[in-house]
C-alpha cells in the first residue's frame, strides 16, 4: 500500500524567524493529535513542508529528531557556478533537507520555466541525492480546449526524460495542480482530480512499467482545504496533497493532516 504523502508549500511567506515560531505551534498540534503522530511513526502518513531558501537551515534545525520532512522550494540543475540568486542542490543537500519542488505552475507560468530546464533540474536533484516532486498541470484555457491531458502528458514525459524506472519509483513524486484552482479559491472536485491522477498513473505505467506505477505517489494541489480533504483523499489514485496558504497556519494544516488518514 502507497503511503500518503501530505505536503505544505509556503511560497515566499515565513522567514527564519517566523519558521521557528510555526514549528513550535506545530509541535504542539502533533501532541495532540496521537492519531496523527501514530501514522507518521508507522510510515503510513508523511508530512512535508516547503520552505523559503533562506528558512530551510531553520527548518531543519526545529524539526530535527521529528519525522517531519524538510525541502526546498526550487532548485538550479547547476552544482555551483555564476548564477545570481540561485540554489543548487548541493547546499540543500548540506542544510540536511532531502526533498525538492520542481516547475511548480508558478515557476513555470511566471518565471517561464521550460520543460528542459525542468528536466535538468530533476536530474540534478535525484542525482544529488534528494527526492524530487515534479508539478504538472493545465491552465484554465488549456483545459476548456480539452488540451489537459495532451498538456499534462508532454509535462510528464518531458520532465522524467532519462529517469530511470527504480528512481521513479522510489525518488519522485508527481504534483497534479490544476493552474486555475491554485490560489483562486477554486477546486476541482474530487472527480476531476482522480480523472488525471489516473491518467498520470497510466503515463507511468507506460514509460516505467508497472511496477514503478504502482509505487508513484501521486498528489492533488490547488486550494485544498480541511473540508475538501476527505474527499480529494478518498480517491483511489490521489495518494496526498500539495498544500498552499492552508499550510501558513499550524492548527489548520493539522486538520489537513488529521483528515487525509
Amino acid at each position: 500500500m502507497r503511503r500518503k504523502f501530505i505536503a505544505g508549500n509556503w511560497k515566499m511567506h515565513n522567514g527564519p524567524a517566523a519558521t521557528k515560531e510555526f514549528f513550535g505551534k506545530f509541535a504542539a498540534e502533533l501532541k495532540g493529535s496521537p492519531e496523527v503522530e501514530k501514522a507518521i511513526a508507522e510510515g503510513r502518513e508523511e508530512v512535508a513542508f516547503f520552505v523559503p531558501a533562506v528558512s530551510l537551515l531553520t527548518a531543519v534545525s526545529e524539526s530535527k529528531d521529528t519525522p517531519l520532512i524538510i525541502g526546498a522550494e526550487n532548485c538550479h540543475w547547476e552544482p555551483k557556478g555564476a548564477f545570481t540568486g540561485e540554489t543548487s542542490v548541493p547546499m540543500i543537500a548540506e542544510i540536511g533537507a532531502t526533498h525538492t519542488l520542481v516547475g511548480h505552475s508558478e515557476r513555470r507560468h511566471v518565471f517561464r520555466e521550460t520543460d528542459e530546464e525542468l528536466n535538468r533540474k530533476m536530474h540534478a536533484a535525484l542525482e544529488g541525492g534528494l527526492s524530487a516532486v515534479l508539478c504538472v498541470g493545465e491552465t484554465l484555457e488549456e483545459r476548456e480546449a480539452n488540451k489537459a491531458f495532451e498538456v499534462i502528458r508532454t509535462q510528464f514525459v518531458e520532465g522524467l526524460k532519462g529517469v530511470d524506472a527504480g528512481t521513479v519509483a522510489e525518488k519522485v513524486i508527481i504534483a497534479y495542480e490544476p493552474v486555475w484552482a491554485i490560489g483562486t479559491g477554486k477546486t476541482a472536485s474530487a472527480g476531476d482530480a482522480e480523472e488525471v491522477c489516473r491518467y498520470i498513473r497510466r503515463l507511468a505505467d507506460e514509460s516505467f512499467g508497472s511496477e514503478a506505477a504502482e509505487m508513484l505517489i501521486i498528489l492533488y494541489g490547488g486550494s485544498v482545504k480541511p473540508e475538501n480533504t476527505k474527499g480529494i483523499m478518498s480517491q483511489p489514485d490521489v495518494d496526498g496533497v500539495l498544500v498552499g496558504g492552508a499550510s501558513l497556519k499550524p492548527e489548520v494544516f493539522i486538520e489537513i493532516v488529521r483528515n487525509a488518514l
